[in-house]
């Protein structure tokens, strides 16, 4: 079976750093925090093995670009797969609430 290196940019790092801040410090629930991450980071490293399992996200254009998405929870974790590097580049961490296409729109794609 084929093993992916995960990789999470920087944008995506500070995605979870956020997201545990708000849960944190604005709902105050730190056990809730650390919960949230590790389910977080737990689904993010299973994605080194099979990452084609998750469907292509539905909006355009980020469909045509091979962007897919997972959802963890109240989140969308979005990334793309680098089968000739064998790396998942996860780019963004959002919350599913908010406005999808507004949100990828500012997607930097490393």
């Amino acid at each position: 079976m084929k093993t992916y290196t995960v990789r999470i940019t920087k944008q995506a790092r500070d995605h979870i750093r956020n997201i545990k801040s708000y849960i944190t410090n604005e709902l105050l629930s730190p056990d809730a925090a650390m919960n949230t991450i590790s389910a977080l980071k737990k689904e993010i490293k299973s994605l080194s093995q099979m990452p084609e399992r998750i469907k292509l996200t539905d909006e355009e254009p980020w469909r045509s670009e091979g962007i897919r998405r997972m959802r963890v929870r109240n989140y969308y974790i979005y990334f793309w797969i680098d089968d000739i590097n064998n790396k998942v580049q996860i780019t963004s961490v959002i919350y599913v609430a908010r406005n999808q296409a507004a949100q990828l729109a500012a997607m930097e794609i490393e």
